[in-house]
């Protein structure tokens, strides 16, 4: 087989690194995935473990169609859902035995209701994408294949992921309605397209260090903080043009997760000159829509939110080593500055969801409900100075105004533990005075 190259213009490739891909570019990644997938396919026949040696050309051999024919399977449920002249068309995958491979466990095959429903939900998501996101509509129609249903996490909202294996294939657990369904698939659309992007173009050196992502609580490579970027681009934009608090909500957050997450990875030298290029272009799309108006409230909780999710992950994977430890406690003990120390990372890399106790309360405030009682709901509601006891360091750095309390969170916790007389706030105090 001759593999032909593939190739983008500078104007399409900016494009496709502001999430704004054309039909073309579009055409182009399929076209590439394609000839990956024959190739993989050709590789794979090859060397099937059950395959005689004498099996030379399995296209050509009649026992091929015996094989292929055990191996896949086909789900019946195709949803087919047009609006305004666009037909989005996915197959409901719950038979084939490969599913699993997409990453989360595959439900049991799905009763009537719940094709019913993942129907309802779709129809009624496609209705919104195609009048209000005409754009993000049409590359979701032009990637998006099959959708695996699967098994929710009872520590999230919903769950969803790709596979670099799978171009135009989703797994997702059953949407709570159409408005999470349309961001979840518009999430893991953006996916695709990075993955087959990647195919094309190495963006990220290899080898980098790990560090933080703000939409997972485990330390991430810089190409999946990359993704992160790239998938919620499609998110802040989805939620940008939709009504109500918590639209707003969503878009306050995320813009500005994108546009740290893109400006560190433009900072830490882990990027390609095309990683730079498509990196420039991301950061160039989400920066203007900072300086949008967002409800003063809206935009409270939203900050409280970042804050919180940085502030845990630092603390759950970054160590002061007992070296530095013992360093900072001589320091302070001899009336002297906070010398220099870098923590180390010690969170392993796993899917470990981004969530917390304190997100739920911050959505029911939002929703107009109450909070509860203690010191994360007072802390969200910001009427008073919640009073977390010792011990509760994340609650004690959120609401602290010391800068090395939301700074270095897991610095001030190494002090404190070590001289324990010296009080968190003296500590925090101390370590804020650093130069």
């Amino acid at each position: 087989m001759t593999v032909q190259p593939f190739r983008l213009s500078d104007t399409a490739f900016a494009a496709l690194g502001a999430g704004r891909p054309s039909a073309d570019t579009l055409g182009v990644l399929r076209r590439a995935e394609r000839t990956r997938h024959l190739l993989l396919l050709r590789q794979a026949l090859r060397r099937v473990s059950d395959t005689p040696e004498w099996y030379a050309d399995p296209p050509d051999d009649p026992m091929t169609g015996l094989w292929a024919g055990a191996a896949v399977t086909r789900s019946p449920h195709v949803l087919t859902t047009a609006g305004d002249g666009l037909t989005l068309s996915v197959r409901l995958e719950d038979t084939d035995p490969v599913r699993a491979r997409l990453g989360l466990t595959p439900t049991p095959p799905l009763s009537g209701a719940e094709v019913e429903h993942w129907r309802d939900c779709l129809e009624r998501a496609w209705a919104v994408l195609v009048r209000r996101h005409r754009p993000a509509a049409e590359t979701m129609a032009a990637v998006l294949r099959v959708i695996v249903p699967v098994v929710p996490d009872p520590s999230a909202e919903g769950i969803s992921a790709t596979s670099a294996e799978a171009f135009g294939a989703v797994a997702m657990s059953s949407p709570a309605g159409p408005d999470a369904l349309a961001a979840g698939l518009l999430h893991e659309t953006q996916h695709s397209v990075l993955n087959a992007t990647s195919l094309l173009f190495d963006l990220v050196e290899p080898g980098g260090p790990r560090g933080y992502s703000p939409w997972r609580d485990d330390p991430r490579p810089a190409f999946g903080v990359l993704h992160g970027a790239y998938a919620y681009l499609a998110v802040v934009r989805f939620r940008r043009a939709e009504p109500g608090r918590a639209a707003a909500f969503e878009f306050a957050r995320w813009r500005s997760a994108v546009a740290r997450a893109a400006a560190g990875l433009l900072a830490g030298g882990e990027l390609t000159p095309a990683g730079v290029r498509f990196t420039t272009a991301l950061l160039a799309e989400v920066e203007p829509w900072l300086a949008e108006p967002v409800e003063p409230e809206v935009q409270r909780l939203a900050d409280l939110a970042n804050a919180d999710h940085r502030v845990r992950w630092r603390l759950r994977n970054l160590t002061v080593t007992p070296e530095d430890t013992a360093r900072l406690v001589t320091a302070w003990r001899a009336g002297a500055g906070p010398p220099r120390v870098t923590p180390v990372l010690t969170g392993t890399p796993g899917r470990e969801l981004a969530g917390g106790p304190r997100l739920p309360l911050i959505r029911a405030l939002l929703d107009g409900r109450d909070p509860g009682e203690g010191p994360d709901a007072d802390w969200v509601r910001g009427t008073v100075l919640p009073a977390y006891p010792i011990g509760v360091w994340d609650g004690l750095a959120l609401v602290s105004r010391r800068p090395a309390w939301r700074e270095r969170p897991e610095v001030v916790r190494a002090v404190a533990r070590a001289i324990p007389e010296a009080g968190t706030e003296a500590v925090a105090i101390w370590l804020s005075n650093r130069n």
